[in-house]
């Protein structure tokens, strides 16, 4: 029996659907748990009761990113919007306090085209600047704060996995966690197991994805997801593991390779 759990990432999940008919479709589907992206559009009181209506936990929420529609990427690493990035952490605590959430996902921001060494390093004191005074603000509320490298976006001040464990390491406070994106590490990285390894009592959350084209986590591309799985469970990772893929067709058709695991969760 897996000791970890399988959440939706409903921004990516049963997409076919409204938001709030995700969370009764992830159910259905065997998940316990759900990962929601930018809900702040949405009242919350509307994201409690279809939790509630489908008996699922609310697994990991990302922090507003600032103004997604125009360029932004999230606000934490970008000087001189430190008093906009407080007020993202103050609605997001909002949000996952009444939905019961542990864990909050901080999105660190772009760096300017032709970025010079001093320009990267005024954003990376403000970056640390800023994850501190998150982090005390969710170890109030007993949250964890979670940072995650990313790859798709070329500009992304945190693309790598040990500039993550760096930061954290700066940062220096016990509720910062690393972000473990399989889809993410291994496109930039790769020595997934090694990484892990090394790094383990940093891991706050892993999620999965295929390589190449993000899809199901299956046997069709550079990773070895039933190795992988087998392997983090041997070492110790018993917490969520976030479904954060693109479907290659109809959510529930791609869901053979999560039957194993999904059948020992309700």
């Amino acid at each position: 029996m897996s000791k970890f759990k399988l959440a939706a990432n409903l921004a990516f999940l049963f997409t076919e659907k409204p938001l709030l008919e995700r969370f009764l479709a992830a159910k259905a589907s065997g998940f316990v748990g759900v990962e929601l992206g930018f809900p702040y559009d949405v009242p919350v009181e509307k994201l409690v009761q279809a939790r509630d209506k489908a008996h699922v936990e609310i697994a990991l929420i990302s922090m507003p990113p600032g103004n997604w529609d125009d360029g932004d990427r999230g606000l934490a690493a970008i000087p001189n919007r430190q008093e906009e990035f407080r007020e993202s952490v103050t609605t997001a605590v909002q949000y996952a306090s009444a939905l019961k959430c542990k864990r909050l996902h901080c999105l660190a921001g772009l760096l300017p085209e032709n970025c010079t060494d001093s320009v990267r390093a005024e954003y990376e004191a403000t970056y640390i600047e800023n994850l501190r005074y998150a982090a005390d603000i969710l170890q109030q509320n007993d949250i964890m704060l979670l940072i995650e490298p990313i790859s798709t976006f070329p500009r992304y001040f945190l693309r790598h996995q040990l500039q993550g464990i760096d930061v954290i390491q700066k940062v220096n406070r016990s509720n910062l966690m690393h972000q473990f994106d399989i889809f993410h590490a291994q496109s930039t990285d790769g020595n997934l197991t090694s990484f892990f390894d090394a790094n383990k009592q940093f891991m706050g959350h892993v999620q999965v994805g295929q390589v190449p084209g993000r899809h199901e986590p299956d046997s069709h591309g550079e990773v070895n997801f039933p190795f992988l799985f087998n392997h983090l469970e041997r070492n110790g990772y018993d917490a969520w593991i976030g479904c954060e893929y693109h479907p290659k067709g109809c959510t529930e058709d791609g869901l053979e390779w999560a039957a194993p695991y999904l059948k020992h969760q309700q």
